[in-house]
C-alpha cells in the first residue's frame, strides 16, 4: 500500500466504487433498448437482432480479454488515475457514438469500443489493492461487488423508463453519466500507486501469452487464476439464461422477471456490503471463497429442479454465501502481487475473466436451447444451471487442491491458509 493512500483511504474508494456502479449502470441503461435500436438500423426482425446481439456480445468480450492486460500494464507503469480516466472518457465517447449511430457496422464499432474501455475494471481493482491492507481487500472488493449488483439491478430499470424518449435515449444518459464520473474523478481522485512503485511498460508482458507467463511465475496465482475463470462461467448463467429460464421454467411476465432481477441483485448487493466481511474475519478468504462456492452449486442445482416460482426466490437465500467468491478470489490473487505488478494482476482476472464470458455463451446460452427447443430431448430449462454447477464443483475442486505452502516465497500470505514452507 502506498504511503500517499495509507493517509486517507477513504479519497479513494468513493470514486472506484463509483466508477463500477456507472460501469454496470451504463451497460444495463442499454440494455432494453439494444434490440430495437438493431432491428431498426439494421432494418432486421427480432431473429435476426438476436443473432446480430450475440455476436456482438462475443466480440465485446473478446475485446474485453486482450484489452484488459493492457490496462492493467499500463497502469503499473503510469498509475491508476490516468488510465481510469481514460476508460471513462472513453465510454463516454462510445455511448454517444452509439447514440448517433446509423449504420449496424457503427453499432457494432460500439460495442467493441465498449469491451476495450470496459477492461478498466483490472486497474480499478489494482486502485483497491494500493490502497487498502491485504486483511482488508476482501471487504473493499465487495463494496465494488455490491456496486456492481445495484448497478446491474437500477441500469435496466432506468434504461426501460428512458426508452419512452426513444431508443436513443439511454445511450445520451449513459454517455453523460460516464461524463459526470470523468468529471469527478479530474477534480477528487488522486493517485494511488506512488512513484517508486511503477515499472516499465512491457509488449511482452501486455498481452495474454505474457501475462500468462507472469501467472506461472507468481506461486498459487495460476490455479487462483483458474478458479476465476471456472467461476465465471458459472456465475453468468444469471445473466445469460435467467430470463429465458423464467418464462419456460414458470410462464413469467416481463414484470415478474424483473422483479426477480431485481430481488437477485438487491440480494447480491446487500451480502457483500454486510455479510461478506464478516465471513472472510471469520473464516479467511480461502474458506469464505470455498464456502461460496459450495453455496453457489447447491443454488445452481436448486434452480435446476425447482419447478414453482416460489421455489426460485427462495433458492436465493444460497445467493447470500455465493457473494462471497468474487471478493475473496480477488483478495487471495492481490496476495500473490507485489505493489508493482497490481495492476498487470487485475488485468490477469480481468483476462480470466474474459474467457469466461466467451466461452459462457456458448456452453450455457446453447445448452438452453437445446432443452427448451420444439426438438429438444427433453423440456429441462434448468439444464444450463446443472451445467454451472459442474463447472462451480471444478472451481471449488480446484481451489481445495491449491497448495498451502508458497513454494519458494519466504514469507507467509496471511489470510489464505497458507504456511511458511518446511524447512
Amino acid at each position: 500500500m502506498t504511503t500517499a493512500a495509507a493517509a486517507n483511504p477513504r479519497r479513494y474508494l468513493p470514486f472506484i466504487v463509483a466508477t463500477i456502479f456507472i460501469d454496470a449502470i451504463g451497460f444495463g441503461f442499454i440494455m432494453p433498448v439494444l434490440p430495437q435500436l438493431l432491428m431498426r438500423v439494421g432494418k432486421m426482425d427480432l431473429s435476426g437482432a438476436i443473432s446480430v446481439g450475440a455476436t456482438m456480445g462475443l466480440a465485446m468480450a473478446i475485446a474485453t480479454f486482450f484489452a484488459s492486460p493492457i490496462l492493467g500494464n499500463l497502469s503499473d507503469r503510469f498509475g491508476r488515475r490516468p488510465v481510469l480516466l481514460i476508460a471513462l472518457g472513453g465510454l463516454s465517447f462510445d455511448y454517444l457514438l452509439m447514440a448517433l449511430a446509423n449504420t449496424l457496422p457503427l453499432v457494432f464499432i460500439g460495442r467493441i469500443v465498449s469491451g476495450i474501455f470496459g477492461g478498466s475494471y483490472g486497474p480499478a481493482q489494482a486502485a483497491i489493492a494500493d490502497i487498502t491492507p491485504p486483511d482488508q481487500r476482501a471487504r473493499n472488493f465487495g463494496f465494488v461487488g455490491a456496486a456492481f449488483g445495484v448497478g446491474f439491478v437500477m441500469g435496466p430499470a432506468i434504461g426501460g423508463l428512458l426508452a419512452v424518449w426513444g431508443d436513443r435515449a439511454p445511450f445520451y444518459a449513459a454517455s453523460a453519466l460516464a461524463a459526470l464520473n470523468f468529471a469527478y474523478g479530474l477534480f477528487v481522485f488522486p493517485e494511488t500507486l506512488a512513484q517508486g512503485q511503477r515499472r516499465a511498460f512491457d509488449w511482452r508482458r501486455a498481452n495474454p501469452l505474457g501475462a500468462l507467463q507472469t501467472v506461472r511465475a507468481a506461486p498459487g496465482m495460476a490455479r487462483i487464476a483458474v478458479v476465476l475463470l471456472l467461476w465465471q462461467i458459472a456465475s453468468l448463467v444469471y445473466p445469460l439464461v435467467w430470463s429465458f429460464y423464467g418464462i419456460a421454467a414458470f410462464g413469467w411476465s416481463p414484470a415478474m422477471i424483473g422483479a426477480s432481477l431485481a430481488a437477485v441483485g438487491v440480494t447480491i448487493a446487500v451480502s457483500q456490503a454486510l455479510l461478506t466481511g464478516r465471513i472472510v474475519k471469520r473464516f479467511g478468504e480461502r474458506k469464505a471463497a470455498m464456502i461460496g462456492l459450495a453455496g453457489a452449486v447447491g443454488g445452481f442445482v436448486a434452480y435446476g429442479f425447482a419447478t414453482r416460482t416460489w421455489m426460485a426466490f427462495a433458492a436465493m437465500v444460497f445467493i447470500l454465501l455465493q457473494s462471497c467468491v468474487q471478493p475473496s478470489l480477488m483478495a487471495l490473487l492481490t496476495r500473490r502481487a507485489t505493489p508493482q505488478t497490481q495492476g498487470e494482476t487485475q488485468g490477469i482476472s480481468a483476462m480470466a475473466m474474459g474467457l469466461g464470458s466467451i466461452a459462457a455463451p456458448l456452453l450455457l446460452t446453447h445448452t438452453m436451447a437445446r432443452f427448451t427447443g420444439p426438438g429438444a430431448i427433453a423440456q429441462f430449462p434448468g439444464a444450463p444451471f446443472l451445467v454451472s454447477a459442474i463447472f462451480g464443483l471444478a472451481a471449488l475442486a480446484v481451489l481445495a487442491a491449491t497448495p498451502r505452502v508458497a513454494t519458494g516465497r519466504a514469507s507467509v500470505v496471511p489470510g489464505d491458509g497458507i504456511e511458511p514452507p518446511t524447512p
